[in-house]
C-alpha cells in the first residue's frame, strides 16, 4: 500500500494546481508579462528564455511557465489551439513525460476528451495505471492569441479540478510567448499520499527555484511541481521543433529533443537512461493509436 500510494503522490504532481483566473484583457495582460519578465528572460540559470514559478496551498499546488518559443503564432496556434487536430497533438505532448503511459483523444457532440493514464517511469500495462480523462477546451482564438485549456473534475485518491491551461502570444513574426499552468486540487487521501512519497522516494528530489533560507534548491512538493512543469514545457517545445522534419521522423525527433533537453538539467530531472527511454515510449506511443 505504501508503495502505491507513492507513487500516485509522484503522478498527482504530472498533473498540476486550481486554474488561473483570466479576465478580458489576457492578451494584453500576458504582454505585460513579456515586458515585465524581460530581465530574466534574457539571463536566468535555465540558459533559455524561460521563467518558472510555483506556490503551495494547504489543498493545491501551482506550477508556471512564461518562455519565450522560436516559432511564429501561427505554428504553435495550428498545433496546439486546433479543434480538428489539437487534441490528438496534445496526446503526441504529453507521453513524451515519463509517467504519461498512454493518451488518447476522441470527439464527439459534447466536445473533445483524452483519456489520460498515468504510470511509473518504466513500461507497464495500463492495467496497473491510474486514467484521468480530460475535456478539451480551445477557449480563446485571437488573430495574435490563444488559450486553451484541458480540464477533469475528478482523479484518483481525492484529487479533483485538474487544469493544464496554455496561453499564447505573438511577439514578432517569428517567435511566441507562452504562459503554461498546471494545477489540481486534492483532499486528505492525495495529501496523505504526498507525504509518503516525500518521506520515501522523492525525498532527495529538488526543483529549480531556490529555497529562502539557503543556497540550495528547493524539495517537497513544490520541487515536484516544478520538475514536472519543466518536463511538460520541454514536451511542448520538442513537439513544435518536430513539425519541421518528415512526417516519418517527427516521432523519433521530438523524443531524442526532449529527452536531450532534459539532460541539460540531471540534478532535477534525470531518471533513466536514454536507450530505455526510447524504447519505453516507441511503444506507448503505437500504443496509444487506439483506444484503449
Amino acid at each position: 500500500m505504501r508503495a502505491l500510494t507513492a507513487l500516485f503522490a509522484l503522478l498527482l504532481a504530472c498533473f498540476a494546481p486550481l486554474a488561473p483566473a483570466f479576465g478580458a484583457d489576457n492578451e494584453a495582460a500576458l504582454r505585460d508579462k513579456y515586458q515585465s519578465l524581460s530581465a530574466q528572460l534574457a539571463s536566468n540559470p535555465f540558459h533559455r528564455p524561460l521563467y518558472l514559478d510555483s506556490t503551495e496551498a494547504h489543498d493545491s499546488l501551482k506550477g508556471d511557465i512564461y518562455a519565450v518559443l522560436d516559432y511564429p503564432f501561427a505554428t504553435v496556434n495550428g498545433a496546439l489551439n486546433n479543434p480538428e487536430k489539437g487534441p490528438a497533438n496534445w496526446c503526441d505532448v504529453l507521453i513524451l513525460h515519463l509517467n504519461i503511459k498512454y493518451c488518447h483523444a476522441t470527439t464527439g457532440a459534447n466536445g473533445s476528451t483524452l483519456n489520460v493514464n498515468l504510470g511509473k517511469k518504466v513500461e507497464e500495462k495500463l492495467s496497473s495505471t491510474f486514467r484521468v480523462t480530460f475535456d478539451y477546451h480551445p477557449d480563446v482564438t485571437r488573430p495574435n492569441y490563444f488559450r486553451v485549456d484541458l480540464s477533469a473534475d475528478k482523479g484518483p485518491m481525492s484529487t479533483k479540478d485538474y487544469h493544464i491551461v496554455l496561453e499564447a502570444v505573438a511577439i514578432d513574426s517569428t517567435h511566441t510567448f507562452i504562459h503554461l499552468t498546471y494545477s489540481y486540487g486534492y483532499g486528505t487521501a492525495g495529501r496523505l499520499a504526498m507525504k509518503t512519497y516525500l518521506a520515501t522516494i522523492g525525498s532527495d528530489k529538488v526543483g529549480f527555484s531556490k529555497s529562502a533560507d539557503s543556497s540550495d534548491y528547493i524539495g517537497g512538493v513544490r520541487g515536484l511541481v516544478e520538475r514536472n512543469t519543466m518536463r511538460y514545457y520541454l514536451a511542448i517545445d520538442a513537439y513544435l521543433a518536430s513539425l519541421s522534419k518528415p512526417a516519418n521522423q517527427r516521432l523519433d525527433d521530438r523524443l531524442n529533443h526532449w529527452f536531450d533537453a532534459t539532460e541539460q538539467y540531471p540534478r532535477q530531472l534525470h531518471e533513466v537512461e536514454k536507450v530505455d527511454y526510447l524504447e519505453m515510449k516507441h511503444d506507448e506511443y503505437q500504443r496509444q493509436q487506439t483506444a484503449q
